[in-house]
């Protein structure tokens, strides 16, 4: 899968799906959460969860999958903007 630049949080994508008749607080109603873990979410201060995704999934018709590859490919590339930590390679063993 190639590597997008700069990915959009999926937070920013959910908003997009979310019609504009549905605010947050009804949203987050509908989703079995609180406003403030999917404010958090459409804000970008935290991520969507295996379980946010599925929830997702059954509310928008999206599949969860979808969201977490979103959610995968924004911290990849949040995580490799930052200084890599030193690492000393590992060989693997031979298959018997």
């Amino acid at each position: 899968m190639p590597t997008m630049h700069n990915p959009a949080h999926p937070g920013e994508v959910l908003l997009e799906y979310l019609p504009e008749s549905v605010g947050i607080s009804e949203a987050a109603k509908r989703l079995g959460v609180t406003r403030q873990a999917l404010s958090a979410i459409v804000n970008g201060r935290a991520g969507i969860s295996a379980e946010m995704a599925l929830r997702l999934e059954a509310a928008l018709g999206s599949s969860a999958e979808m969201w977490l590859a979103m959610q995968v490919s924004y911290d990849l590339w949040q995580a490799r903007r930052k200084k890599p930590p030193k690492v000393t390679r590992i060989i693997a063993r031979k298959a018997a």
